[in-house]
């Protein structure tokens, strides 16, 4: 009993903790850019072909795609029994259109293969009466991000509300028109400009020097003064035909926490991960990351998905400790035998908590699920015992032997009549 104690003690330490039990499907997330293309066209041209492709995998029980502006993205879902390695390999390769190959190579399409987002565990709102929420995301981004995603249990850290930071150049017509030039004039200048490539290095007798010039711009000042033509000998600057500014990437994009813009950071847990202790360590950690950054950033936590998780198992473990406690005192009162009562008040935890041991071997969780099986099967162990106890009981006082009366009860107990 010492034995089944402790075991079951340690194991409910180490089981992981959730809203549902984990059901996870082998799933291939297939995200195919094609920059320019209509809806219309990626879901003719890219979506339906791959499906088509697609569709002959082995095991494959569910596909969706969804096409928009120059991207598809086609989930796969496959059968519980089939090794995600395995989907991946035949995913990671198909036969294409002529036609869509040529695109893949021409435009540079790229094709990925991840797992689709889980449901975050953890959402922090990052705002900032200051400054500006493209800064705020690039903080998020190159500060917060890194530190949360080394924590362990934490599978992935997502930043949403569009305010990535980006340089925007709105190209004028009509100056361009005037010096001769055209859109994809200027589009091949900026690119040509702004490159990061290896540029060699000196190798002399006594001495060698590599060189480790940038050519990146990264904001706004250092694209106006790009040089991008020559006309009548003169120079021609980004400037001077279009106008350059830093903004969002995605004007159309945007987050609120309540009514206050924000940058939204989503955290998710890794698979089998105990819910409460990942959402613990990022709390503590917390503080610490929050001064790093400026004053003028407020970090808020928006939602917290253990907190009904916590309430759950709470509300379940003082059930549980009422049913026991209830129990000893019925049997206390009613027979008024100490080493009756004994038996039950020690028979009931010890089966609870020996179920935790077996669960830790069978990879379960707590969870809704197996905290409601654990209350049902309490109030089986209570109803045996008390069943147990007064045939026992019974039998003795009708005058059989302690180990009679056990077998007796005990038979009469498992008969279906009884039942």
């Amino acid at each position: 009993m010492v034995g089944i104690l402790l075991a079951g003690a340690v194991a409910y330490k180490q089981l992981p903790v959730s809203a549902l039990p984990e059901v996870d499907y082998p799933t291939i997330q297939v995200a195919t850019f094609y920059p320019g293309a209509s809806p219309d066209v990626m879901a003719s041209s890219v979506t339906a072909p791959l499906e088509r492709q697609f569709g002959q995998v082995p095991g494959l029980q569910q596909m969706t795609s969804t096409s928009s502006d120059g991207s598809s993205v086609i989930t796969l879902q496959f059968n519980l029994n089939l090794n995600i390695d395995v989907a991946e390999q035949e995913c990671s390769n198909p036969s294409m259109p002529p036609a869509l190959s040529c695109r893949r190579s021409s435009r540079a399409a790229d094709l990925q293969q991840d797992q689709p987002r889980r449901r975050a565990i953890l959402t922090l709102a990052l705002t900032s009466k200051t400054l500006p929420l493209t800064k705020v995301e690039d903080l998020a981004d190159t500060r917060l991000a890194p530190k949360i995603s080394q924590l362990a249990g934490v599978g992935l850290v997502s930043i949403s509300g569009g305010q990535k930071p980006a340089v925007r150049i709105q190209a004028n017509p009509t100056q361009m028109a005037s010096y001769g030039m055209n859109l994809e004039d200027l589009r091949s200048a900026i690119l040509s400009a702004n490159v990061n490539l290896a540029k060699g290095n000196f190798d002399g007798s006594h001495q060698s020097f590599q060189i480790g010039a940038n050519d990146q711009l990264l904001s706004s000042g250092d694209y106006k003064p790009l040089i991008i033509a020559y006309r009548n000998n003169a120079p021609i600057t980004l400037s001077d035909v279009a106008v350059v500014k830093d903004e969002a990437e995605n004007l159309r994009q945007a987050a609120w926490m309540n009514r206050t813009p924000a940058v939204i950071m989503n955290i998710q847990r890794q698979p089998g991960a105990n819910i409460i202790s990942v959402v613990d360590r990022i709390k503590g950690l917390l503080p610490q990351l929050t001064a790093s950054l400026p004053q003028s950033v407020d970090v808020t936590i928006l939602t917290d998905r253990t907190n009904t998780i916590r309430a759950s198992v709470e509300d379940v473990q003082l059930e549980l400790m009422l049913t026991v406690a209830l129990v000893v005192m019925v049997i206390f009162l009613f027979l008024r035998n100490l080493a009756a009562t004994v038996i039950p008040s020690v028979a009931v935890p010890l089966s609870l908590v020996g179920t935790f041991g077996v669960m830790y071997l069978l990879g379960y969780s707590l969870n809704n699920l197996t905290l409601m099986a654990l209350t049902i099967s309490t109030g089986f162990v209570v109803d045996d015992a008390i069943v147990m106890i007064e045939n026992i009981s019974r039998y003795i006082e009708e005058g059989e032997s302690a180990l009679e009366a056990a077998l007796r009860a005990r038979r009469r107990s498992a008969s279906p009549s009884c039942r």
